[in-house]
């Protein structure tokens, strides 16, 4: 899995701490901007988060490249419907020899990795055998697992990063999406710290898992936390 941040609203962090100020001040755009030291960009960030007033964070979006993940991982991340997505397309790229991802419960058995990989083998084989029959990708890719692989473009607010994180960062997500969360809240708090400053699952955030009944009962700590940071920075 490979993750780019690609581009982002330049200066972030004060771009949503403008917004946040321009709903209460009778100064106009410019004189705010002008106003918004890193101090006062902090303070009015750290307000606007523990008040709830999340709408300016609207004002700040984030476009990121995705490699190397599963279909299985693209059919959830499309559920974050306030967001921009563009996928490479199996009608019109072919996917002969297509690569996938293993999940790791599948890697810990040797006998299941094998039959894995044979049924994958299997596939291949049949995706070549129909186009070469004369049938169109579009309809051949029927036989394509959800392991296959894909590469993305996703752009999202900063207000609906910070639900996906909080969802997707907890224990609960899936396996390799819960992944990609916490690579995407590395990239995210290196550039814009202030705003995402409280990012992440909501035992580490708030305190208080959101799960309910369902919770796992293990809270991340801060120090599980840098470790998975520094564990997403090396790989």
């Amino acid at each position: 899995m490979k993750v780019t941040l690609l581009t982002c609203t330049p200066e972030p962090d004060r771009v949503v701490a403008a917004a946040a100020r321009l709903c209460y001040s009778p100064e106009d755009p410019a004189a705010i901007l002008r106003g918004l030291t890193p101090a006062r960009q902090k303070e009015l960030l750290a307000r606007l988060r523990t008040a709830g007033h999340d709408s300016p964070l609207e004002h700040a979006s984030f476009t990121f490249t995705i490699e190397g993940v599963s279909r299985a991982l693209s059919h959830q991340l499309v559920r974050h419907r306030i967001a921009s997505y563009s996928q490479r397309s199996q009608r019109y790229v072919s996917e002969a020899g297509f690569t996938f991802v293993v999940p790791p419960s599948v890697r810990r058995s040797p006998a299941a990795e094998k039959r894995f990989h044979h049924l994958i083998e299997e596939i291949r084989e049949a995706y070549k055998d129909l186009v070469e029959l004369g049938i169109p990708r579009e309809d051949a890719r029927y036989l394509l697992p959800n392991a296959c692989t894909t590469q993305l473009m996703m752009t999202m607010n900063a207000r609906s990063l910070l639900n996906f994180l909080e969802l997707r960062c907890c224990r609960r997500a899936q396996w390799e999406i819960n992944c990609l969360a916490w690579k995407i809240r590395g990239l995210l708090q290196a550039a814009a710290p202030l705003t995402f400053a409280l990012a992440g699952p909501a035992c580490l955030v708030r305190g208080k898992c959101r799960e309910g009944k369902h919770t796992c009962g293990e809270p991340y700590t801060r120090e599980e936390a840098e470790r998975l940071e520094e564990m997403e920075e090396e790989s």
